[in-house]
């Protein structure tokens, strides 16, 4: 049977690619790439390509700068035509995600697919196989200039069916490339805000989704870009309506067979089900630094805009931050969690990562669940809330940052390299953020202070 990279420089070889973009991400999850000709390929799957890591952030010091760039075959991928060519070339390319390694060869700590990779391993070793499922929110605007007031390209609202216009026509065009790329769309609609717009795609293993969720990104940009107009991923760009988040669905599968799934419950939701849940809620406080990483996360988790704030799961309930849908008949295989906290612009690799190790510890632990959300939380007082044993989720990225530092689950997860350079990057955005003052501040306080 022919290999994968036998495959790969067949394929290259056999279409006239004339370039391969050799893709990874930073700490932060910014995608980041260089390319090279055919003929350095083959050396690249068998060895690698050797970089400056110290130009990338969370990467290396300078001091030990050099890392490679370790093509995973299994991600090979002819682009379609205006994908990934900032210089307008029509010439073939492709792309192929690496991972980071040291240049004895070892997985390089600060890379987030080896992150991944890790948590991975860890559930595999138990029988374990994990998958995602994510629902990605963004906006389209007329420019993206950082400007005060960003332009909206529609007025519609959620599942409307508009007239054709620009933005439902990006959507389309970002939907039949993402097939054409082998990308499975499940569902695209607009979304609830003016010209926020959604695209849920088809459950694959975890490690292959944060790979598509970089893809995705890119895609939605650059066919917006083509237009002449912004998408951007940006968690709340808007007062007033609410943010765009990624509401992601999770499950977990020992071979055939779903863990979370019993015929016997009455929810068909099984006591591992139960376990897993239990440890990403005991946990979600620690890890919403990650899964809702900049200051303007927190400006969607607010109440009044469908986004979640307290550690508590439901059924049916979407103000909870984890719900349960309820399975199709006859297909235990489609039970699963939604965890509702994630923001669109959140580094996916470490996000899932944090999950994945939530539940398990809740498995290995037994963590008992706490009751069902029934009510709708936004109408609760603090303390109906309290007497309930509900807990809010970090206000802030400042208090987000505190829960995470005093986490010996994350730090074991990321690893002590991802782990520190995060927490010192992201209490420099906090800093800088508290020192600027903002036209709200101007508008409120100068006319009358």
């Amino acid at each position: 049977m022919q290999s994968q990279r036998e495959y790969v420089l067949r394929t290259v070889e056999e279409r006239g690619v004339r370039f391969v973009q050799l893709w990874f991400t930073d700490v932060l999850g910014t995608p980041k790439s260089f390319s090279i000709t055919p003929a350095e390929l083959e050396n690249a799957l068998d060895e690698g390509m050797t970089f400056d890591g110290s130009a990338i952030d969370g990467f290396s010091r300078v001091q030990e700068s050099d890392v490679l760039a370790k093509p995973d075959p299994k991600t090979f991928q002819i682009l379609p035509l205006g994908v990934g060519r900032q210089d307008g070339s029509v010439s073939s390319v492709a792309r192929v995600f690496c991972d980071i390694l040291n240049l004895d060869g070892s997985p390089f700590e600060g890379c987030p697919r080896h992150v991944l990779r890790r948590a991975l391993e860890r559930a595999r070793a138990r029988g374990f196989a994990f998958y995602a499922a994510p629902e990605i929110e963004y906006f389209y605007f007329a420019d993206g200039d950082g400007s005060l007031t960003p332009k909206p390209l529609d007025g519609g609202s959620y599942f409307e069916l508009t007239v054709a216009d620009l933005s439902s026509d990006l959507r389309k065009r970002t939907v039949l490339t993402l097939e054409d790329m082998g990308i499975p769309v499940e569902y695209a609609q607009h979304e609830d805000a003016p010209s926020q717009h959604e695209i849920d795609l088809r459950y694959t293993d975890a490690l292959t989704m944060a790979d598509t969720i970089m893809t995705v990104r890119l895609v939605v940009k650059e066919i917006a870009s083509e237009r002449g107009v912004y998408a951007s991923f940006m968690p709340k760009p808007l007062s007033g309506v609410q943010g765009s988040g990624m509401h992601t669905h999770f499950s977990l599968f020992e071979g055939e067979k779903n863990v979370f799934s019993d015929d016997g419950d009455e929810h068909g939701l099984s006591t591992l089900g139960r376990h897993f849940i239990a440890g990403v809620l005991e946990h979600a406080p620690e890890i919403t630094a990650v899964t809702n990483q900049w200051v303007n996360s927190y400006k969607r988790l607010v109440a009044g805009y469908e986004a979640p704030i307290y550690v508590s799961w439901a059924y049916n309930n979407r103000s909870a931050l984890i719900r349960v849908p309820i399975a199709k008949k006859g297909r235990p295989e489609s039970t699963r969690i939604e965890y509702r906290s994630p923001d669109p612009a959140c580094n996916p690799y470490l996000a899932f990562a944090l999950v994945l190790a939530a539940g398990l510890r809740g498995m290995e632990k037994g963590y008992e669940l706490q009751p069902e959300a029934s009510s709708n939380l936004f109408l609760l007082t603090p303390e109906e809330l309290a007497s309930e044993g509900i807990r809010p989720l970090p206000k802030s990225l400042a208090d987000a940052l505190q829960v995470m530092e005093r986490s010996e689950l994350v730090a074991e997860t990321l690893g002590e390299h991802v782990f520190e350079w995060f927490l010192r990057n992201k209490r420099a955005e906090w800093e800088a953020y508290t020192r600027e003052v903002t036209p709200y501040e101007i508008s409120r306080y100068l006319p009358s202070l």
